[in-house]
């Protein structure tokens, strides 16, 4: 290629670009320097070897060309300080190594060390922080002492309270320590093996939430799954003072379960995973209440344990369930409330926007753990979980955002809805100037997840779409244009005042039955007690027998279900 042919302007620019990284770098600096000081001084006792001004000032006005020589796919780190050989240079080889003989040879730039580095002190402990003051020694004696008063210094599950108390965790975390130690094979666990596996954990897990993740966690898995509660949660079916008589009805501990189960992950698993964290479990009021379950009554776990939630869910479902094969349809599901549901977000929530089982999507139902999930989110639309499971169903392209067509989309519904019951609706655009005023999205015409979470009245504009009795309650209630934000405090959850409610008329309905069915068979026994004295008497009994009671006529199979819950 001819030399004096003109660089291409992109060349041109990588060719600058590379001479200005090799005139930034130290060597080059130095070495420049050097000669200029040479020069400055115009001393006589410069080596010959040094070029006289003339020269420099030559290669000066040729190093920005001097680049081109050098091959441009080399990085530019390995670019040599000069182009020895160059015509343009006016330096030959040897006078190249001359001058390097006699200067001193320039020091490359090393690595600093990050010496302020090594003294950060650590700070990310995923299974706590480890406290200094724990006296490990210590707390195995405590739990060796515990077992030497079991005989054969074995302890078995009733025993596990003890030892649960000697290693300072909560009662009810003793079947969790008992399976964690191997108890489910022999039926006992020895205090070699229990020691050896508490050691293991204090050394390894620092606080309370690593601590109980080790213990029910399947081996090397650092969080839990709906399975690792089970056996958990029967050990406080089993044991628990205030469940005694969901103890004798066995059928139904499962049930129990899965309900406790669900609210769990309902509560604690923000991330919608499957999986409980550690980090999860930090934040939750999980492990709080389990140590408040020997403290106190069960019902007084409104989060997670509480029998009354449980027979108030259990029952709704029941009264859906018209087969009885714990799977509800579409057709089950909006009869939920009187039909107070949109049939479009019931068609969202069996599309699996918010339902994980295979069975819901290819059989179009839903399970009863799915429905925990659904009635949690439908009688209390304030908090986070519930919010996401609306979102989730109302977000139709599942972009992350609302948009005015899906707005409309549903609220189209509720207007039909309204003019089959003689209600003038509100116009979509009337009513979405409302939305947007009570939710002041970021973004104009989008209303996004966080949007949802920071507006105090996310309740108020999930029922405008999505359910059309709690709608109409609200805009009678308080008018949207003057609602006003008030500080609840310590009030009730909208979820607990819908479940005292619902139990309170779900046990005056049974006593109710029991009271008809006892005036039932009282009555029998009177007859029986008057057919006897008259046959003793000999009096006649025709009158008696032609002339039934109305009350022994009526079908007592239709309360069957409701004697499961006694």
């Amino acid at each position: 290629m001819p030399s004096n042919k003109t660089l291409q302007p992109v060349l041109k620019v990588k060719v600058d670009q590379l001479f200005l990284y090799w005139l930034s770098e130290t060597p080059t600096q130095l070495l420049l320097k050097d000669y200029l000081r040479r020069i400055k001084n115009d001393d006589d006792g410069v080596d010959a070897s040094l070029p006289n001004s003339k020269m420099l000032h030559k290669t000066m006005d040729n190093l920005s060309l001097s680049p081109v020589t050098s091959p441009p796919s080399r990085s530019p780190s390995s670019l040599p300080i000069g182009p020895s050989g160059s015509p343009r240079s006016g330096f030959t080889p040897r006078t190249r190594k001359s001058i390097g003989s006699r200067l001193a040879p320039p020091s490359r730039e090393e690595p600093r060390t990050p010496i302020l580095s090594q003294n950060i002190p650590k700070f990310y402990f995923p299974k706590g922080c480890p406290k200094a003051n724990v006296n490990i020694d210590a707390i195995i004696l405590t739990i060796e002492n515990t077992f030497s008063a079991f005989p054969n210094e074995r302890a078995t599950l009733e025993d596990m309270g003890k030892v649960a108390k000697a290693c300072d965790c909560p009662l009810y975390w003793k079947a969790p320590l008992f399976y964690s130690a191997g108890g489910e094979r022999t039926g006992y666990v020895s205090v070699h093996k229990f020691v050896a596996m508490w050691r293991k954990i204090l050394h390894t897990c620092h606080d309370e939430a690593a601590k109980f993740i080790q213990l029910l966690a399947r081996p090397s898995c650092s969080y839990l799954e709906q399975e690792d509660f089970i056996s958990f949660l029967q050990d406080v079916v089993n044991t628990h003072p205030h469940l005694t008589f969901l103890r004798e009805a066995s059928e139904f501990h499962s049930r129990y379960i899965t309900t406790v189960v669900q609210r769990i992950f309902y509560n604690v698993n923000r991330s919608w995973s499957g999986r409980i964290t550690c980090a999860e479990l930090k934040k939750s009021n999980f492990l709080q209440h389990i140590a408040l379950l020997e403290e106190e009554d069960i019902n007084q776990s409104i989060d997670y344990f509480s029998y009354e939630h449980f027979y108030v869910i259990y029952c709704k479902f029941w009264e859906l369930d018209t087969d009885h094969d714990l799977y509800i349809d579409e057709q089950d599901l909006s009869k939920h409330n009187d039909h107070a549901l949109s049939s479009r977000i019931i068609e969202r929530i069996f599309s699996g926007a918010v339902t994980r089982g295979r069975k819901a999507q290819k059989e179009g139902k839903i399970s009863y753990a799915d429905f925990v999930w659904f009635l949690l989110s439908e009688e209390d639309k304030k908090t986070q979980t519930s919010i996401e499971y609306w979102f989730r169903c109302m977000d139709l392209d599942g972009d992350g955002v609302l948009s005015m067509y899906e707005l409309e989309y549903f609220y189209e519904e509720q207007c039909q809805k309204m003019e089959n019951m003689a209600i003038e609706p509100l116009s979509f655009e009337d009513c979405l100037c409302q939305m947007l005023d009570l939710v002041k999205p970021q973004c104009e015409g989008k209303i996004t997840l966080h949007d949802l979470k920071k507006c105090k009245q996310a309740n108020l504009f999930l029922d405008t779409f999505l359910n059309l009795d709690k709608y109409l309650d609200h805009e009678q209630k308080e008018p949207f244009s003057t609602v006003q934000v008030e500080n609840e405090g310590q009030e009730l959850t909208d979820w607990e005042k819908y479940a005292a409610e619902e139990y309170a008329i779900l046990v005056a309905e049974e006593a109710a039955t029991e009271q008809w069915n006892d005036g039932y068979d009282t009555e029998l026994n009177t007859l029986e007690t008057d057919l006897v004295d008259e046959k003793t008497y000999g009096i006649d009994k025709r009158p008696y027998l032609d002339v039934p009671s109305e009350r022994s006529q009526i079908d007592l199979g239709e309360y069957e279900y409701e004697d499961d819950f006694e």
